[in-house]
């Protein structure tokens, strides 16, 4: 697997397609590049696309995480971004962003704002930050200690691969009748590949979602963002909560906000032909 050096870490990253339309997606936390791997075939072959895994995911770099996860921050994974779409010697890009890589966008634009045209927000942490309601170490050290806690738990983010009755504590989620073998098979991978993660992405990302809510740093910088940004929000996204999308358009002086009806957190796994007729349509020269 190709790496390229951002800083003071080696990044993973993957390369489809070819020519000057150049699209760059951020993944989200507990993820990875594949997250799209469902979505680069269906997409034409002139839409240039990069996906690079962050410090902490897939096969990157995972530095040992300071005693207040600082070199995991929201602003540090921008920088790295920022550094590795440098270093592939891309001078300007579109952006494809799903969840937290929708907050670690939002300082990518407002740092350089020159090198960025459209950007597509896949159920995106908006400037504001996630409020989290919960003791979240407990239940990030649920997941990592077990691949069937983190199986229940990503079902749950893309409820319509599954049975909805099996969506439930303590029940092993079940595929449903309609989910491919495609889904699965990728849906299993997305889970084998949490247990690579660094303890800088297990516990630090949503510490610092939460800081950036709490100081709300971003909420007052986000104007001065003029790209033309879409946000999916798929109606079921028991994550991201609809109240911060309908909001998106009033931070943002150039944002469109599109419900997805029947999704949850994850459209480009739960619906791929969806999500790249929407890809395509929106980076199409």
């Amino acid at each position: 697997m190709p790496f390229i050096q951002a800083g003071d870490v080696k990044l993973n990253y993957v390369e489809y397609g070819k020519g000057d339309n150049i699209i760059v997606f951020i993944h989200g936390n507990l993820a990875c590049v594949n997250w799209m791997d469902l979505i680069w075939p269906r997409i034409p072959e002139n839409i240039h696309a990069y996906a690079i895994d962050w410090r902490g995911c897939g096969d990157s770099d995972k530095p040992i995480p300071t005693k207040d996860y600082g070199n995991y921050s929201i602003k540090q994974h921008a920088a790295d971004m920022l550094g590795a779409i440098k270093a592939l010697g891309i001078k300007k890009c579109g952006l494809a962003t799903h969840s937290t890589g929708g907050i670690i966008s939002t300082y990518m634009l407002l740092e350089q704002p020159e090198m960025f045209d459209k950007v597509l927000s896949l159920d995106p942490a908006s400037p504001r930050g996630l409020e989290l309601q919960m003791e979240y170490t407990p239940f990030f050290q649920a997941l990592k200690d077990s691949r069937e806690v983190t199986f229940n738990a990503l079902a749950g983010v893309a409820p319509s691969l599954f049975i909805k009755e099996s969506l439930i504590p303590e029940t092993k989620a079940q595929f449903g009748p309609n989910t491919t073998k495609e889904q699965k098979d990728l849906f299993n991978l997305l889970v084998d590949k949490t247990r690579l993660l660094s303890d800088g992405i297990w516990f630090g990302t949503a510490f610092h979602l939460a800081e950036e809510y709490r100081k709300g740093t971003l909420v007052k910088e986000a104007y001065k963002i003029k790209q033309p940004h879409l946000v999916l929000w798929g109606e079921n996204d028991v994550i991201i909560p609809r109240a911060d999308m309908e909001e998106m358009p009033k931070l943002l002086p150039n944002c469109q906000l599109r419900i997805i009806k029947d999704i949850g957190h994850c459209l480009n796994i739960e619906n791929p032909d969806l999500y790249a007729e929407i890809f395509t349509e929106f980076f199409r020269n």
